[in-house]
């Protein structure tokens, strides 16, 4: 069974930076899951940055969409899976052409829970955690914040480690990595 820890923070909190630290200390062959697209010259800046500074021997997969079928081909017991982040792969399943409906979408997240019960090896979730601001205009925010911070709630109850990031600096609400496992700031 994987051994699985999420970590939520704001947009620029350093919960990225806080995976790629426990990762780099794993000891593990790392392989990182990008949910990110390019679509415009600003999210491909912030891609590009979050390559320069990852190691260049790590593994990258790009799963968009395809998240659970990706951890599945890719989880091994000697490899440890980053996947960054979880609220881009939800933006991109509700801003598909044909988004699924709340049944579909309840589906896919219990699909991604049932997975990571069942991987082998370790998996560090980063995930945005949304729902500290006003309640947003429009349905399609107010849906994705609702349905953000299900997830987290239930990554949350199943991981064995969870991380808040809040200026760089984590604090740990269930379990905590050994100094060794890269907990601290080097």
């Amino acid at each position: 069974m994987a051994h699985v820890t999420l970590i939520l923070g704001g947009a620029r909190s350093g919960k990225s930076a806080l995976a790629e630290r426990l990762a780099r200390g794993s000891g593990k062959a790392v392989t990182y899951i990008a949910t990110a697209q390019a679509g415009d010259e600003e999210m491909a800046a912030r891609i590009a940055h979050h390559q320069a500074r990852r190691p260049a021997h790590w593994r990258l997969v790009e799963a968009p969409l395809a998240l659970v079928p990706t951890l599945r081909r890719e989880a091994a017991a000697d490899t440890l899976l980053l996947v960054d982040c979880l609220t881009l792969w939800l933006t991109n399943l509700l801003c598909q052409p044909q988004p699924p409906d709340e049944a579909a979408l309840a589906t896919c997240m219990a699909e991604l829970l049932d997975q990571l019960a069942g991987l082998p090896g370790e998996v560090l979730l980063v995930s945005n955690e949304v729902g500290l601001g006003i309640v947003p205009m429009g349905a399609l925010s107010r849906r994705f914040v609702d349905e953000a911070g299900r997830l987290n709630q239930a990554l949350a109850a199943q991981a064995r480690r969870v991380a808040f990031v809040a200026a760089g600096l984590p604090l740990w609400l269930k379990g905590a990595p050994t100094q060794h496992q890269g907990g601290s700031h080097d």
